[in-house]
């Protein structure tokens, strides 16, 4: 089992440390939140300390700060050049943490989502990609992309997930006004989605297959799809993607 050390203890590192500890990993983490640090000590028994307290006693060490903040917490630190690096921060490029972790130099960038601490969430990774796999696979899938621009294309879709949960609460708010029950139509509502996208086969093409094989002619699928369109909701969503991944280029 590794050493691992969390710099930044919200709402993504939470989820985190709870994956690694049930691996068996020895954890410390910062007190960057005292109410979540509460829990996760109470909970797992992991070690508190400062951020260089992270860092002396880790072997492998988790960036989970936000990234306007990420040059004044970690430009102080001393980092050992043994030492491995995973970073959740977008934004931050592969060349600034250099800079700012000296003398580490394997790094790997990723983007988790919380529901990984139960499995299924796919971590796009760019740089060291077998460490990411060692400690979070077969739960969670390891996508490796080649640069830093295929990343950023990665973060702008994980983007997505609060808009289609966007549109989910708004279609859900609709079926307890036409039905006077919140509670269950958003239970159906959730439970749609999630099941029909669990059983669904993930291969490329299949999303615009299963698109196709609900809306056929004549179905209120169709009209869904066709009533989307030409309210430009697809053509809103490029355009926010190109945006966000512009937003994450490095100067």
């Amino acid at each position: 089992m590794s050493r691992i050390g969390l710099i930044g203890t919200g709402h993504i590192a939470a989820p985190i440390a709870r994956f690694l500890a049930s691996k068996g990993h020895e954890l410390c983490v910062t007190e960057r939140n005292a109410q979540i640090v509460s829990d996760l000590k109470a909970e797992l028994g992991l070690r508190v300390g400062t951020a260089q307290d992270v860092i002396d006693t880790s072997d492998i060490v988790f960036l989970c700060l936000r990234p306007r903040i990420a040059a004044e917490v970690l430009g102080p630190l001393t980092f050992r050049p043994d030492q491995q690096i995973v970073s959740v921060m977008a934004g931050i490029s592969t060349n600034h943490l250099k800079t700012l972790c000296a003398p580490a130099s394997d790094f790997v960038q990723t983007i988790p989502l919380g529901f990984l601490q139960s499995g299924g969430c796919p971590l796009a990774a760019y740089g060291n990609d077998r460490l990411l796999a060692a400690l979070f696979e077969p739960e969670n899938p390891v996508v490796k992309v080649e640069d830093e621009g295929a990343l950023n294309a990665h973060f702008a879709i994980c983007a997505m997930v609060p808009g289609v949960l966007d549109l989910m609460a708004t279609g859900a708010e609709w079926l307890a006004n036409e039905t006077g029950d919140r509670d269950r139509a958003e239970f159906y509502t959730a439970q749609l989605m999630s099941g029909f996208l669990s059983a669904m086969d993930k291969s490329a093409g299949q999303l615009a297959e299963e698109r196709d094989a609900l809306a056929t002619e004549g179905t209120l699928s169709l009209q869904m799809t066709q009533s989307l369109h030409s309210g430009r909701a697809h053509e809103a969503l490029g355009a926010t993607l190109t945006a966000i991944g512009k937003r994450l280029e490095t100067p």
